[in-house]
């Protein structure tokens, strides 16, 4: 089964800071690769306890993918990421 994600990975002091937003997990690591690869296995080990338990198709669905054929789609597509500066005070 094939799914199409995105990961975004923040600095912080430290550590680094991985995020799946389509999915909403979160995980840390001490250096980029180690945050993203920390991040890929966390997916995996609860994609694995969702596909025992029954559930990951119904959590897909709930994080906005629909199955098709062998891949499951987004029904919404991301469109761009942008960082702005704003002036607050």
């Amino acid at each position: 089964m094939q799914l199409n994600i995105t990961i975004e990975v923040w600095e912080k002091k430290k550590w680094f800071v991985a995020r799946c937003p389509e999915l909403d997990f979160v995980s840390q690591g001490k250096t980029r690769n180690e945050a993203r690869n920390n991040l890929l296995e966390v997916i995996e080990i609860q994609f694995e306890e969702m596909t025992d338990m029954g559930t990951l198709e119904d959590y897909l669905a709930e994080c906005g993918y629909e199955k098709r054929t062998d891949m499951f789609v987004p029904l919404h597509k991301r469109i761009v990421s942008e960082q702005h500066s704003l002036r607050i005070a």
